[in-house]
Order: C-alpha cells, then structure tokens, then sequence
C-alpha cells in the first residue's frame, strides 16, 4: 500500500511481459490488485501455464488447508528461478493465517522466505524464492 491507503504493487516487482500465474483464486481477492497486476505484466494471469512462470501469485487462507501442500503445487509451473508472491488476509481479518504456519510451509515445501510486502488493505504477500545454495 502507498500513503494513501491504495493498493500498490510496486513492492511484487513485476515487469512487462513477465509470466505471472494466478493460483487460490476466489470471491474475496482483491480485484483492484489482480487488475493493477495485469496492468504492470500487460497481460492476463495465467490459470493454467503452457510453460514455466516467471511468478506465482498464490492466494491462500487457513481454510486453504496446509499452506506446505499449496507452496509444492504451486512450484509445478514456476522455472528454475521464478518466485511465488504468497498472499494471505492481514491480521484480524477472516481466514487470517498465523506467520509460523506460513515460515514452516515454507520451509517443508524447500522455499525461503525473501521479503513481506503489504499489497492492500486486506491481503499480506510473503515472498518466497528457492534456496541458492546449501549452506555449509
């Protein structure tokens, strides 16, 4: 979010003509998010991926299940080095996903935890890349 209040998406880091695919859609995303989104890429988000994404926007709420399982599923389509931008309601609000169940799924599904963004009024994103290397 800027100043304002509004929603941003500056903090995501996209680009034009990234691939971006869209996973955990449901009636209570932030539409002017997706929107500004596509804006940024200039182009539509993707359900099903023909080849590897640059980026995976996952939407997911603690009635998602296990956020481990979600985070594999959504590394099918994503290449080597793209990353998924794991969004999820802020605190207090419905579906709300407490930070340790987001850390550990994370950590099981073999993701790092990059960097936290706040998006919108409603929605936290949580970047999480693959590991560069084994550290010794």
């Amino acid at each position: 979010m800027d100043g304002t209040g509004k929603v941003t998406v500056a903090p995501l880091g996209l680009a034009t003509g990234m691939a971006v695919q869209e996973l955990g859609w449901g009636d209570d995303v932030d539409e002017v998010l997706r929107e500004q989104i596509m804006d940024a890429i200039d182009a539509d988000l993707l359900y099903e991926a023909n080849e590897a994404v640059d980026v995976v926007l996952l939407w997911w709420r603690d009635s998602d299940g296990d956020v481990a399982d979600g985070l594999v599923d959504a590394l099918t389509d994503l290449s080597p080095t793209g990353y998924i931008w794991l969004l999820t309601p802020k605190v207090g609000r419905a579906d709300y996903v407490d930070p340790t169940d987001l850390t550990e799924g994370a950590l099981t599904a073999g993701l790092a935890v990059a960097n936290p963004a706040s998006v919108s009024s409603h929605w936290q994103a949580l970047k999480l890349v693959r590991p560069r290397g084994v550290r010794r």
